[in-house]
């Protein structure tokens, strides 16, 4: 009897089973095929291979069956046609961009990015005689004029790492439209989704064509892991799969195991990760050592209708700067407070199961000017919560008896 598939698949249903739907006989969980490389069963194999038969497995840095499983399924809960996992964030993002980017090209971004994006920007895309076109997000309108015959790329980050600022993605994807009128010819919107997640926001739906993702995080969840992703339509991400190769970034299978491993509860975490952040921004504007909550869900904060308009949830990222102290300088405050903190984690990284605090002049915006910081919106009183999974009354009582100590 033939079987109907139900539609529409919800997210969580997606994330634990992508295609794998209707009995047959196998593993419940997919294989690791730890494997540099592949027997053929007659050299017929390397021919069809050499035609260009995507189905021959050949050698891991090309393709590997456990690192293909888990790329249709981020796919799959992305609504992309296909997706390309690499060994880092880093490595899909660079990946990307050098994909359809040469010499003598520019790119046009917002300017508050992940401290590493922005740096490599900053620092090696000029090396390799590519512009970047720093666009104000409250000036979105800038793009049209910012956008020449050379521009491939309109890059941005929401929510931004780490002050949370929104962008508006529609208003993005506009004015991008309409710099390609100006144009006459198409230009590439492309987003790291990180902060929000596909739970959380959806860029193909406001007309995104790329998202990256560093899977390190919220995908992967359990701070045991490296990897990124690119998912969009299936020509770019060929071309982004082909340059992969050839620059090696190509993701461990066992990390692709791993990450396989962890969509199953992604829904369950990052919705328990939204409801904690919530509350723990909520409760840390009450306390009198904090200056400022920087929360996409609280009415305070200033793009807060934006994030209503194109967020579903608010994501696990809370940034909180300290109230000035006559006692510590901002970035010493920061340090006393995270080093008193007993259930929270003083750790650079985020999305995991366990809150984790870092100090961004000091991890993820080191190696920046004064100026640079400012233009981030970033401070040296700053603190970046990623929040976890633990109980919120002891991540509160935590924070709060951390905070009594500057």
């Amino acid at each position: 009897m033939k079987r109907k598939t139900p539609q529409p698949l919800s997210l969580a249903t997606r994330a634990i089973h992508g295609k794998q739907l209707f009995a047959f006989q196998g593993p419940v969980a997919g294989p690791i095929y730890q494997t540099s490389t592949y027997r053929f069963k007659s050299s017929d194999d390397a021919v069809r291979y050499a035609n260009g038969d995507p189905t021959v497995y050949v050698y891991s840095r090309y393709h590997n069956p456990t690192v293909h499983e888990v790329e249709e399924k981020i796919a799959g809960m992305e609504n992309g046609e296909s997706a390309a996992l690499f060994a880092s964030g880093m490595a899909a993002i660079t990946t990307a961009i050098l994909a359809v980017t040469k010499s003598g090209d520019n790119i046009i971004s917002t300017p508050a990015l992940y401290g590493g994006t922005y740096r490599w920007m900053r620092d090696e895309l000029p090396k390799q005689n590519i512009g970047v076109r720093f666009v104000d997000p409250e000036h979105l309108e800038e793009i049209v004029r910012l956008a020449d015959k050379r521009t491939t790329i309109i890059f941005i980050e929401t929510p931004t790492n780490p002050t949370l600022t929104i962008v508006d993605i529609a208003e993005t994807v506009r004015q991008t439209r309409k710099a390609e009128k100006k144009l006459n010819r198409p230009l590439l919107t492309m987003i790291d989704n990180t902060f929000a997640t596909i739970l959380n926001q959806d860029p193909f739906k406001f007309g995104i064509d790329v998202i990256t993702e560093s899977a390190t995080k919220y995908l992967g969840g359990h701070t045991d892991i490296l990897a990124g992703v690119v998912v969009g339509k299936e020509k770019f991400v060929k071309q982004v799969r082909a340059l992969g190769k050839y620059h090696g970034g190509c993701a461990d299978p066992f990390a692709a195991y791993l990450l396989g491993r962890s969509l199953k509860t992604f829904e369950l975490r990052v919705q328990r990760q939204n409801e904690n952040a919530l509350a723990l921004a909520r409760a840390l504007e009450k306390n009198r050592k904090v200056n400022r909550v920087i929360y996409p869900g609280l009415t305070s904060h200033p793009q807060f209708q934006i994030a209503k308009k194109q967020m579903t949830g608010f994501g696990g990222m809370v940034t909180i700067e300290l109230t000035p102290s006559k006692r510590y300088a901002p970035a010493d405050a920061a340090a006393k407070v995270c080093d008193r903190l007993t259930v929270a984690v003083n750790a650079m990284s985020l999305g995991g199961v366990e809150t984790l605090v870092s100090i961004p002049v000091y991890s993820s915006h080191i190696f920046m000017s004064d100026e640079e910081l400012k233009r981030h919106g970033v401070t040296k009183g700053m603190i970046r919560i990623s929040v976890g999974v633990e109980g919120i009354d002891d991540l509160i009582n935590d924070f709060e008896q951390a905070l009594d100590t500057i």
